[in-house]
């Protein structure tokens, strides 16, 4: 049996050859300086389609980006086949940074973040005042989720016709909270148009339970239409028809409506409470007192004082602790 050493130079050992070609590896990523610019729409499947110039093409992550994933909202470069033919593949080799972030986790002991959207700045909480019920601890935590993402938000209360709005209202009345009220016949003929001047010019994202009517809402507002549900008659929860994220145009070019899947449960398990506080002007001024890391809602708080001092109203404490203490209740409490 012959031996050689670790550089032999005998002309008859064999090489097998690299049958995915002899390139070194390196460290050093191309830039992809003419990579062409996109919105990512949907995400299914591994595969994710991104508007291009006004041409929708089917994408996939280059592996270069390692773990790092695009959501739907992200801004992305691309490279490739960009035609947009069908069974045509293009590739995301950037994707930019992000103004915003939606998140949310699967309960709040779960340590693993979900990003909803990206780049939205508005968060349209859809809810309906029957059929199903309303569930007060959703949008608590929703609101939450919105405050710590930096978005506005905004209540969108459907099918006013078969319960009143203002009991609901009341509930975040000190909160200041934007909303709009709906009922059916605004879809059915159409008068949505209170939603949409709160839409124009902002990327929008619905988040809401099954069945409180946020895809039709979605569909009044939009060219597109997507499938719809009931609400199951012995349950009370709605059934999921929308099972991935889609970013729409709004017609005129007036801004995007992004529809995301319905859902049961938002985890709050990566909120920062130091956050939250940013969406209350009126108090933050009085946390400059506050221990390290507190929570607000304990003996030692500087916000007591600052509210008795008569710097803000006692309903917008009493509003803000409610929000934080959603941490540590379920939703259907």
């Amino acid at each position: 049996m012959r031996r050689y050493g670790k550089n032999p130079d005998e002309d008859d050992i064999r090489v097998r050859p690299n049958r995915k070609g002899n390139r070194p590896r390196t460290s050093i990523r191309p830039k992809h300086e003419d990579a062409a610019e996109g919105m990512v729409l949907t995400v299914d499947r591994g595969r994710l389609t991104v508007l291009v110039d006004d041409v929708e093409i089917v994408a996939m992550k280059a592996r270069e980006l390692g773990r790092k994933s695009a959501v739907v909202g992200d801004r992305v470069a691309v490279v490739g086949d960009l035609s947009g033919v069908k069974d045509t593949l293009a590739r995301i080799v950037r994707v930019e940074e992000r103004s915003s972030v939606l998140r949310r986790t699967a309960d709040d002991t779960d340590p693993y973040e979900r990003v909803v959207v990206a780049n939205a700045d508005q968060l349209a909480i859809v809810t309906a005042l029957a059929d199903p019920e309303p569930r007060p601890r959703m949008i608590d935590r929703c609101l939450v989720a919105a405050y710590d993402a930096g978005l506005q938000p905004l209540l969108v209360l459907t099918k006013s016709d078969l319960a009143p709005a203002e009991p609901l209202l009341e509930t975040y009345g000190a909160l200041d909270l934007d909303y709009v009220v709906t009922n059916r016949d605004d879809f059915l003929t159409g008068g949505v148009d209170q939603i949409r001047q709160r839409l124009a010019g902002r990327v929008t994202a619905f988040v809401g339970h099954s069945g409180v009517g946020k895809t039709t809402l979605v569909n009044a507002l939009v060219e597109r239409q997507r499938s719809t549900g009931r609400v199951n008659a012995v349950t009370g929860r709605g059934r999921h028809t929308t099972t991935s994220a889609l970013a729409l145009p709004l017609p005129g070019d007036a801004g995007w409506v992004i529809d995301t899947p319905g859902v049961r449960s938002f985890g709050l398990a990566h909120i920062d409470p130091s956050r939250v506080i940013h969406a209350f002007p009126d108090l933050e001024p009085g946390t400059a007192d506050c221990p390290r890391a507190c929570s607000h809602d304990e003996p030692d708080c500087a916000l007591d004082d600052w509210v008795a001092a008569g710097h803000a109203e006692p309903a917008r404490l009493d509003s803000l602790r409610r929000l934080l203490a959603t941490r540590e209740r379920r939703e259907g409490d």
